[in-house]
């Protein structure tokens, strides 16, 4: 959801050298992106000296400014540390004092409500542009290479055919996670059009994969749990070369969405307004619930906003999305 505002910049600066500083586990989001020169993985661990070492690395390389999409107070931290003259971000998080522009926090109702314009107001309000660029999709940078790359891979295993991805996980929390019996019985309608499952995760959430996995046993479906076996670098090869991905709302859905995959993606205790994939191939299912939106990490009370959503009512959305997508979704993975 950044790389909108990551572009206009390049679009304001076309002969600046643009660096991204960035988590480790997200580096490889912007591996690559054509507006950027570099990325610098972020190391720095809890405490001062660690920051204190980073912004040393940093300060060298003499930067002329920093964009602060982040609203952390370490990222303003870091840039007052590393002695960047020009320090732009919004003012929260008590992390004024250390910006040379404190940008005001929009109020609800002042900008559209999808996630990637609360960073692009940040440009507008810091006087870099003046209205908002257009952003329906969300496309990640090399698809194209992407997708040669994970054809291969899946050629190493031994995998042909069109290929299912589902990631039945999501970091926030279970409040977000759809039943796995349910993601598995979706996969069991495909398999005639998609005779092989790759099951997506942290390590953590490998026993979640595998209970998707053992509802299929006897299908006839072939299925790999790849749940911590992956680096970000394999994930985003792999799902660019699935035919459909299945999700909750989570980082796998954001990449799959971006990388012009068929995307269905089933939401509850968040909300699909500010968090949503972009473009037309990607799909959002969910049922109406009272405390829906609640934006807890677990549900209090019986996960109504996800138990209400049928293995139905995704399949029938997904192979829709299937047949519509087909002439779509082959012309991106040439582009």
């Amino acid at each position: 959801m950044s790389l909108p505002a990551i572009r206009t910049v390049r679009q304001v600066f076309p002969h600046a050298h643009i660096a991204v500083v960035a988590r480790p586990w997200v580096a490889d989001l912007y591996a690559r992106e054509p507006s950027v020169d570099r990325v610098i993985p972020y190391t720095a661990q809890k405490g001062l000296g660690a920051k204190r070492a980073f912004a040393a690395l940093l300060r060298p390389q003499r930067f002329d400014g920093a964009i602060l999409l982040q609203n952390a107070f370490d990222a303003a931290l870091m840039a007052w540390l590393a002695a960047i003259p020009e320090r732009i971000g919004y003012n929260r998080d008590a992390r004024g004092l250390l910006l040379t522009q404190r940008i005001a926090v929009p109020e609800p109702g002042e900008i559209p409500r999808h996630e990637r314009f609360y960073y692009l107001e940040l440009l507008r309000r810091a006087g870099m542009i003046e209205r908002f660029p257009k952003t329906e999709a969300i496309r990640l940078g090399g698809i194209e290479a992407a997708r040669e790359s994970g054809a291969a891979h899946l050629a190493s295993l031994g995998i042909a055919g069109p290929v299912m991805g589902i990631s039945p996980g999501a970091a926030y929390g279970n409040a977000k996670r759809w039943l796995p019996e349910r993601f598995a019985e979706v996969a069991r309608r495909f398999q005639s059009a998609s005779p092989a499952l790759l099951v997506f995760g942290s390590a953590s959430e490998r026993p979640l994969c595998e209970q998707v996995i053992a509802e299929l046993r006897g299908s006839g479906m072939e299925t790999r749990n790849l749940a911590g076996e992956t680096t970000l670098r394999e994930f985003i090869d792999l799902t660019s070369a699935c035919r459909l991905f299945l999700t909750n709302d989570s980082g796998a859905m954001h990449v799959a969405s971006a990388l012009a995959v068929p995307t269905v993606a089933v939401f509850g205790a968040t909300d699909d307004t500010t968090t949503g994939p972009t473009g037309p191939l990607a799909r959002v299912v969910r049922e109406h619930a009272e405390c829906s939106p609640c934006l807890l990490r677990e549900c209090p009370i019986d996960h109504r906003c996800m138990t209400r959503v049928t293995a139905d009512r995704v399949a029938g959305v997904a192979l829709e999305l299937w047949e519509e997508s087909a002439p779509a979704w082959t012309q991106e993975a040439r582009s």
